[in-house]
């Protein structure tokens, strides 16, 4: 008599599905006039660490080793400094929460509950979905002209953050953009591939429509470093592609004239730059003006409105105007430099920037090499590679044009953990297990003995 095989158990929940409500929830509006505070999906955010903190507990396990808990940790040793000589002292622990939330918390909770690379891709696929509908609002505020105003318009692109977070569409559209595009360069099953390329095309309008100059280049420069990474040829074949595309749409005419004019903007920032270029480049040189009075720990977290004045040449302006996407006019305060390594540098000084650059390069080195192993064992999970590779150098090159502010903040802090996961806990790439956080075990072959006895 033979005995049935085992029938499989039901199948478990992904742990990261904490982690998608927190997606999903940036897709909710934000309220006109809102000052960019804690949102819904910051507090989610919270309770998806407190969730990987429990289940550890339960697990009774050390998944991170040493090496994991000194790059996710290191941006601590900077920032309580900084928080401490803050002024004013509220200002700092708010900053402190903020800065632990984005950099080290939510990115250690979502490395952590991340189990393999199907849950991997499928945050990945989460932010393509959220693209997509933050993008299909953009492009209806475009058409309907109900957008942010843009040289007397309402035409700018928010989607549904608004005109308190104009550049939260263009950051939510280039993740993914950047997901889609490694999606479809990594995998091998012809459906997934295609519908990555679709979303990918599609994505690449709301992008367009969103007058985001840093998101643009970001991403150009993303996407280049992808196909690069996936293979010299296909690079090759692609360029040439979009180059032959470009230059049938310029030789068209196609394009409306506020695109044409924000492109030819970027060639001329340093020759006619607009007033919102020469606000940016008074702040940049107001930051480095605080770094140098205190080079080794800045002038303290969420401080740069305090010392900004008294740093700043006559040449900045009051403040931006803010119009449209169902607010009203307001002039808009300029509380940042819009440069993350700058902003860290006057109010973390030195050691700051050492701290978070040197996590960041860290993390990057960490995903080059899991990527370089993932090509040499055959290219399986080849698609995790260039995605978590694709997001951190997106961020990377975004952070020297924008910083941290906005609900959209959080999915900043999400995509690291995507990193992190993929740098840090799949350092065996090919051989990360599908669906579990242990190796698959197989069951051994017909004739073999186990070394126990089998009852007759």
């Amino acid at each position: 008599m033979t005995s049935r095989p085992p029938s499989p158990g039901p199948a478990r929940l992904s742990p990261v599905l904490p982690v998608v409500a927190v997606v999903a929830l940036l897709a909710l509006p934000v309220a006109p006039g809102d000052g960019g505070g804690a949102g819904p999906a910051d507090a989610l955010s919270a309770l998806a660490v407190l969730c990987c903190a429990v289940r550890l507990l339960r697990a009774r396990r050390r998944p991170l080793g040493p090496a994991a808990w000194v790059i996710l940790g290191l941006p601590v040793a900077a920032l309580v400094p900084a928080a401490l000589h803050a002024v004013p002292a509220d200002a700092g622990i708010t900053g402190l929460g903020r800065y632990l939330q984005v950099f080290v918390l939510v990115p250690a909770g979502v490395a952590l509950l991340i189990r393999g690379r199907a849950d991997f891709r499928l945050l990945a696929w989460s932010l393509v979905a959220l693209a997509g509908w933050q993008g299909a609002v953009g492009v209806h505020q475009y058409v309907t002209r109900t957008g942010a105003s843009y040289q007397g318009e309402n035409i700018r692109a928010v989607g549904t953050f608004g005109v308190t977070d104009v550049m939260g569409m263009a950051t939510v559209v280039s993740f993914g953009l950047v997901c889609a595009v490694g999606l479809a360069l990594g995998r091998s099953v012809a459906r997934d591939r295609v519908i990555a390329i679709a979303c990918a095309l599609a994505l690449s309008v709301p992008l367009a429509l969103s007058f985001s100059r840093g998101a643009w280049i970001a991403t150009a420069v993303t996407l280049t470093v992808q196909l690069l990474l996936a293979g010299a040829r296909r690079a090759v074949r692609v360029v040439a592609v979009v180059v032959a595309g470009a230059v049938l749409v310029g030789g068209l005419g196609v394009g409306t004239t506020p695109f044409r004019e924000r492109i030819d903007s970027i060639t001329r920032v340093a020759d006619a730059p607009d007033q919102s270029v020469t606000d940016r480049y008074t702040m940049w040189a107001a930051a480095v003006d605080m770094w140098r009075d205190r080079p080794l720990t800045g002038v303290g977290l969420k401080a740069f409105p305090e010392y900004r004045d008294a740093h700043a040449s006559l040449a900045l302006s009051s403040g931006s105007d803010t119009e449209g996407a169902g607010a009203a006019f307001r002039r808009q305060p300029l509380l940042s430099p819009h440069n993350m390594y700058l902003l860290v540098l006057g109010e973390q000084g030195l050691s700051g920037l050492l701290c978070l650059a040197g996590g960041w390069l860290a993390l990057l080195v960490c995903a080059l090499r899991g990527l370089c192993r993932t090509r040499a064992a055959g290219g399986r999970g080849l698609d995790c590679a260039l995605v978590a590779c694709g997001l951190l150098v997106w961020q990377l090159v975004d952070f020297v044009y924008a910083d941290i502010g906005g609900p959209s903040t959080v999915l900043t802090a999400v995509c690291f953990g995507l990193v992190a996961w993929w740098a840090l806990l799949a350092g065996d790439g090919p051989g990360t297990d599908e669906h579990s956080e242990t190796p698959a075990r197989h069951a051994p072959a017909p004739g073999t003995s186990t070394g126990k006895a089998v009852p007759r």
